[in-house]
């Protein structure tokens, strides 16, 4: 084995060394959550540590379900992600497109504008956001009012921004020589050329919206439109809880969640760093 070689090899196990131990570290909470998943609840909270999975899952996944209907509730949930993901990817790369290529008067105002809601906290528009939905339009409980007032993602569109802005000038000005529309330029030119960024924003908004509490737990108290992580949470304060249910559905929430991220992994890497330089 020549030196560089072994050198290489040195210090790939050195760096492996000091990174398995915080990255079990970090999947210890995750591997226990799927194994109380598969106990009862006296085995939950025996004294002995339990590490191997027990048989209890179907059960308790029977129990859930009785409770909360929890399969419908994944069923809201993935609902409102895709078509919030899609929604505000769309809308997101249309604002972007606009800030990066055109010049219009008021452009750096708008801008501004886009950055300084960045620094506001959520907690200061989701009361006036509410009265608005709930109170004034009578929206609660619908898909309207869970898809459409969070679509609008300030940081999707200074990522796209981004994104359009490394693209080729002299691409979009040879489209419009040859006398593309421009809409078409945006959807056949712009669009594919910017794929690894799309993924990269489509990954990050259905995690989000996935992980959302506290605005459906506002604007939606009807169980049948209930997302899951609102659904989840409404079991705690109740006298006769099924830890060994909640576990089962933190374990249904969390799975999605990983396999879009182990799958995608590469577009996200790809998009996040294609986008962060001009």
């Amino acid at each position: 084995m020549s030196l560089n070689r072994r050198t290489r090899l040195v210090r790939s196990l050195t760096l492996h060394a000091v990174i398995l131990p915080p990255a079990l570290l970090w999947l210890m909470p995750i591997w226990l959550m799927f194994v109380f998943a598969t106990l009862d609840d006296s085995a939950i909270f025996s004294p002995e540590i339990r590490l191997v999975p027990g048989t209890e899952f179907q059960n308790n996944f029977e129990r859930l379900q009785s409770d909360l209907n929890f399969v419908r509730t994944i069923f809201v949930s993935l609902v409102v992600a895709l078509v919030y993901t899609a929604a505000s990817v769309l809308l997101a790369s249309m604002a972007g497109w606009a800030l990066a290529i055109y010049r219009f008067r008021g452009k750096a105002a708008v801008f501004g504008l886009i950055v300084g809601t960045m620094t506001l906290p959520y907690f200061v528009v989701v009361i006036p956001q509410f009265i608005m939905v709930a109170r004034d339009f009578g929206l609660s409980n619908t898909w309207f009012a869970l898809i459409v007032p969070p679509l609008f993602n300030s940081l999707g569109v200074l990522f796209m921004r981004q994104a359009f802005s490394v693209m080729p000038v002299d691409l979009i000005d040879a489209a419009r020589v040859e006398g593309v529309k421009e809409w078409q330029i945006f959807v056949y030119v712009a669009m594919p050329l910017v794929k690894p960024m799309l993924a990269a924003l489509s990954i990050i908004l259905f995690l989000h919206s996935w992980n959302n509490y506290l605005w459906p737990l506002l604007v939606s108290n009807d169980q049948s439109m209930m997302t899951a992580p609102v659904a989840l949470g409404s079991l705690f304060g109740l006298i006769d809880i099924s830890w060994g249910g909640v576990m089962v559905g933190a374990v249904l929430l969390t799975a999605p969640m990983l396999l879009v991220f182990i799958f995608l992994q590469r577009y996200f890497l790809t998009g996040i760093t294609a986008g962060a330089v001009k």
